[in-house]
């Protein structure tokens, strides 16, 4: 999450002060301050979350809590329970899938009923998870207009609102106004300059690892005390020495951003499985040429990341088109035409990190070549390709 940017470094003062003092600034790593989590994780256990506490100075927990109007996550409950008696502060979060502002009031109410349900404690923040197809298929004013009428609705079930989104989304797809916002934006090495200090809360990364935790985890630093107010907590980490040892080990990667992006060759055909943009140019402020349906084939000859999204080049009779593949952080692959596949059938208490283990792939990846991200949900019986 991220942490209230200082007009005057020399001076804090009230409630400033003890944001800084209670969230330990350090200027040289970014804090895993909290981590989200989902049926993806499966069962957490309260020993797990504890030392996530003790060992990597995690002081607060948010926990997914529902999606669209159908969707209740089965381990919200488990995962409320647990993270509170590990002393931590307790959030949810809803995935959103609203086009209207009557559908966003609809699923308001069905995730702060689900909410009451699973035992998130009044006054806990419950945010909306805004990057669906849906979303970005919208205009701003539409998914500013949206975002107001579920925040407003939440409140109605005693919960504070705010909006998660993607970096290359905020304040493009929508407005995020200073002091709100939790944004994930995930630097090539996070310790550093830190990111979106003017929000919330800055989800670094999506695949951090616990000692005692089995796969990766999203992590956030707090910038504000918005996701640890309103509630008692034991949070006091017993590990110092483990604390900064473990953050510094977390804001290590070797890789190098590149100075500036290439095009590399990428001669593939794709078959789309969600309506697509085809643009002049390799970014999303380019004037749209066509929307190109589901099941078009399209032929590409060259490749590129930028601006948060993966784009591809599609040679035209009269020059090139461009269209977004996905987020920059993915591999993107969309289902390739004339490609066989190997399939598999999702069953009872699976998860996409489960399956992404079982067949030796990230788990976003496994999402995104079946046109989903991992906050999609998956049901018994559905067929997912992992070759």
């Amino acid at each position: 999450m991220i942490i209230v940017k200082l007009k005057n470094k020399l001076l804090l003062t009230g409630a400033a002060a003890m944001g800084a003092l209670f969230l330990g600034l350090n200027a040289n790593a970014a804090r895993m301050d909290m981590v989200d989590v989902s049926n993806n994780n499966g069962y957490m256990s309260t020993a797990e979350y504890v030392s996530m506490r003790n060992e990597f100075g995690v002081k607060a927990l948010t926990v997914k809590i529902s999606e669209g109007t159908t969707f209740k996550d089965g381990y919200a409950a488990s995962n409320i329970a647990n993270g509170q008696a590990a002393g931590l502060y307790v959030n949810g979060y809803h995935f959103a899938h609203y086009k209207t502002n009557a559908q966003a009031i609809a699923e308001a109410d069905f995730a702060g009923k689900t909410a009451k349900a699973a035992g998130l404690p009044v006054g806990a923040v419950l945010a909306t998870d805004v990057e669906s197809q849906e979303a970005n298929n919208q205009s701003k004013a539409t998914n500013d207009r949206n975002n107001a009428a579920f925040m407003q609705e939440i409140q109605k079930f005693g919960y504070r609102a705010d909006i998660y989104t993607s970096g290359s989304w905020a304040n493009n797809k929508m407005t995020i106004k200073g002091k709100t916002g939790w944004i994930a934006g995930y630097p090539f090495v996070p310790a550093g300059k830190k990111w979106y200090t003017n929000n919330n809360a800055w989800q670094w990364s999506g695949s951090a690892h616990f000692r005692i935790s089995y796969g990766g985890f999203d992590v956030s630093q707090l910038y504000t005390d918005y996701y640890t107010a309103g509630q008692k907590s034991t949070v006091k980490p017993t590990n110092k020495g483990a604390v900064k040892a473990n953050n510094q080990k977390a804001n290590k990667n070797t890789s190098k951003p590149s100075t500036s992006a290439k095009w590399v060759k990428e001669a593939k055909t794709y078959t789309l499985k969600t309506a697509v943009k085809l643009r002049t140019g390799a970014s999303t402020s380019s004037n749209a040429i066509t929307i190109l349906p589901a099941g078009t084939t399209v032929k590409t000859d060259q490749a590129i990341i930028q601006g948060g999204y993966r784009w591809v080049r599609q040679p035209r009779f009269n020059g090139y088109g461009y269209l977004a593949t996905g987020p920059a952080s993915n591999t993107l692959e969309y289902v390739k035409s004339g490609a066989a596949h190997t399939y598999y059938t999702v069953k009872s208490g699976d998860s996409w990190w489960a399956i992404a283990q079982r067949n030796g792939l990230n788990m976003t990846t496994l999402a995104s070549q079946n046109g989903k991200t991992i906050y999609t949900t998956i049901y018994p019986g559905q067929r997912l390709v992992v070759r």
